[in-house]
């Protein structure tokens, strides 16, 4: 890999009481490229997400943003710089729109300020409306054209996904860190939306980094890959090196194969 990574962890561990959940990782993210972090549950992938957008705060190693020390600086303060996520179990807000629920994202890049926006002053309407036609512009991006006045209720489980990308989207970010996109999605389903990850990582000179059980789904979209087990990573490369990989086999591919 080459260029300067948007996102970059070294050597980051993080303990729980006795129980070492990530020990020593690296991993890398490029822009225009995705990065897969593979393992078995309990591998510690959600740990590696959190210290690495300031949801947890390692208690070994650095976490870079185009080069910047970001160790121990608050998840907002992460956002600022251009670090957006999705969680695995994540709702849009009910009482919204779904257009609205986009312009959330951009709260990060607001101008107006909290008091203006409640006074309805020139500069906060103004705002609002640029900030809607954005979110337009976004759904047409995420497959959701025409569905900026539905509420979210509305939406099946493949178009909440959609949704939340958007919303992510509305941040500007320069990273991207997807926690687990497709689950409970079907095959159709999960391929249209590896499509759609791949098209806005190029499209938007995202780096992407991925954590999913969808084995074919994310050995076909990744780059590179990071396998973990307990923790530790057990293997790096391309997709079809890890494949390959006999710890990776052990460790994870061959338990979902004889599953």
């Amino acid at each position: 890999m080459t260029g300067q990574p948007v996102l970059e962890g070294r050597g980051v561990s993080r303990q729980f009481g006795g129980v070492t959940a990530v020990a020593d990782v690296d991993v890398r993210v490029l822009p225009g490229e995705v990065t897969l972090v593979l393992g078995p549950n309990g591998a510690g992938k959600s740990t590696l997400v959190n210290c690495l957008t300031g949801v947890d705060r390692p208690d070994h190693g650095q976490v870079l943003v185009d080069g910047q020390d970001m160790t121990g600086r608050r998840s907002d303060q992460y956002a600022r710089r251009g670090v957006a996520r999705t969680f695995q179990h994540a709702r849009p807000f009910a009482g919204l729109t779904v257009a609205e629920n986009v312009m959330v994202g951009a709260h990060g890049r607001s101008h107006a300020g909290f008091l203006r926006g409640t006074l309805r002053t020139p500069l906060a309407r103004r705002e609002e409306a640029d900030l809607r036609q954005q979110a337009e512009e976004l759904l047409v991006d995420v497959s959701l054209a025409g569905r900026g006045a539905d509420r979210p209720a509305d939406l099946p489980l493949a178009a909440e996904r959609r949704l939340e990308l958007a919303r992510c989207l509305a941040a500007r970010p320069r990273a991207l860190l997807l926690d687990e996109p497709a689950a409970g999605l079907g095959e159709a389903e999960a391929d249209e939306l590896a499509r759609l990850v791949r098209s806005l990582c190029a499209d938007h000179g995202l780096g992407v980094l991925l954590i999913e059980h969808h084995l074919e789904l994310a050995l076909g979209l990744a780059d590179s890959v990071v396998v973990l087990d307990f923790g530790r990573v057990i293997a790096r490369g391309t997709p079809a090196h890890v494949r390959q990989d006999p710890a990776v086999q052990a460790a994870y591919i061959g338990v979902q194969e004889g599953a």
